[in-house]
């Protein structure tokens, strides 16, 4: 288990003031017994719940040609025929996971491919269960295609609490199957485009693990 990138500066930061506060707290209340274990208690916890936000645990990588992996860990919220009207503009099976604030928050690529569209839209925050939420949230849209040309779309969708989307990637950027491509800071939405004749291997609300959980098998 490591800690992600995008918390290392945010909980260095954290720990300096905490630390502070707790400093000034003792040097001009020592005799406050009770209130000062109660600030150093709450600031441990806080600290640690901000710290497992950006864990990033390490784990070899998939590499498994026609499987399509969980792109987040998270709870599989959405599994039926969708119109996806951005770039494919055709009908498609989507499956989408739900990232709860405690699910781990780094995005990873389904499957080894290169990007063929990637594009950011600024958005409102609705919660990422909200029906609109996949067309007016913040959210970034993302086509890689594999070898045998076969395309898959991947959107990471922002929530109420989580309104900051992070990419590392461009169009003609190439992904290893569970490589990073993305995260979202305290959780939100990723969904997922796949072919109408792709096998899915996931039911509603299973818990998904990113490039760990099978969530479909490509026919081509």
């Amino acid at each position: 288990m490591t800690i992600h990138r995008e918390g290392r500066v945010l909980l260095f930061w954290m720990m300096i003031i905490l630390v502070a506060l707790n400093y000034l707290l003792y040097y001009f209340f020592p005799e406050k017994n009770l209130m000062l274990n109660i600030t150093m208690l709450g600031s441990i916890i806080i600290y640690l719940l901000v710290l497992q936000f950006f864990r990033n645990p390490v784990f070899p990588l998939p590499n498994e040609e026609g499987i399509v992996f969980a792109p987040a860990d998270g709870k599989v919220v959405v599994i039926e025929e969708a119109f996806e009207d951005e770039y494919l503009k055709e009908k498609r099976r989507q499956v989408s996971i739900f990232m709860s604030p405690v699910n781990v928050h780094v995005n990873r690529s389904p499957i080894k491919g290169v990007v063929d569209f990637f594009k950011y839209h600024p958005g409102k925050y609705l919660v990422a269960w909200h029906p609109k939420s996949s067309t007016e949230n913040e959210r970034t849209t993302m086509v890689l295609r594999n070898e045998k040309g076969t395309q898959i779309l991947v959107r990471q969708i922002a929530g109420a609490v989580a309104r900051r989307i992070k990419w590392y990637v461009k169009e003609g950027s190439k992904l290893d199957q569970g490589g990073e491509f993305g995260f979202i800071k305290f959780g939100s939405r990723v969904d997922l485009f796949l072919p109408l004749d792709a096998e899915i291997l996931v039911d509603l609300e299973q818990k998904t693990k990113g490039a760990r959980t099978p969530i479909a098998r490509l026919k081509s």
